[in-house]
């Protein structure tokens, strides 16, 4: 519990000490279909849509994943992330990622609060470019009931570059986001999440960046 509390209060503690940041507003639209497969397998599928008034539109990530439900708390989960990149529009460059990931969740509870989370590890490919960027993404999450069948949840998210190559050029705590969603059922199956995400990063010997995004998200489960 003191480990989870701590990952919430130190990030808010440095983006405070921080100076004013370079804002840009963004809107990042999800689509998540999970399939769940005999003997606690589950089949993940999730594509991203990112916009920004500075770039346009310069982000699609899909992501695919095989996961196993180890208990009722824990699933283990591996997959692959195909991440083309743009500038308003314009082609700039294409990464490949191998993701690692084990989700804990409803781990405890207070009151009505649900805590959980996850830890991510990616390995990075960048077209045209040299060497393998290891990057560590823990997460933690607080969600609980809202109005009516709906939820609420506040989330945080670290980046912590593991190692430099030419393409990840810094190594260390380099990126946060910070979260907050409601989730509406819409059917047995199938909800959608609206939410607002701050996206802070930290760059060094230079002005940190703070992207406040509209986020959208339909999410369905078979």
């Amino acid at each position: 519990m003191r480990l989870l509390l701590a990952t919430l209060v130190v990030p808010a503690a440095l983006i405070a000490t921080q100076a004013q940041a370079k804002e840009d507003t963004q809107h990042w639209e999800t689509l998540n279909v999970t399939v769940n497969l005999p003997d606690n397998f589950k089949l993940n599928s999730e594509s991203i849509f990112r916009s920004s008034d500075e770039r346009g539109f310069y982000e699609l990530e899909q992501n695919v994943m095989v996961g196993k439900k180890l208990n009722k708390n824990v699933t283990a989960w591996l997959g692959y992330t195909f991440n083309p990149t743009y500038n308003q529009g314009n082609f700039r460059a294409r990464e490949h990622r191998f993701r690692q990931q084990v989700n804990f969740d409803n781990v405890a509870q207070i009151g009505k609060v649900k805590l959980g989370g996850r830890v991510r590890m990616e390995e990075r490919w960048r077209e045209g470019r040299i060497g393998t960027g290891w990057r560590l993404r823990p997460q933690v999450k607080a969600s609980m009931p809202f109005v009516g069948k709906s939820t609420f949840t506040v989330s945080h998210e670290s980046f912590i570059n593991l190692n430099t190559t030419s393409f990840q050029t810094t190594s260390g705590y380099d990126r946060m986001r910070n979260a907050a969603s409601v989730n509406v059922p819409l059917a047995k199956n199938v909800s959608v999440d609206v939410g607002y995400l701050n996206q802070h990063g930290f760059v060094r010997n230079g002005e940190d960046t703070s992207d406040n995004v509209l986020t959208l998200g339909l999410s369905a489960t078979f």
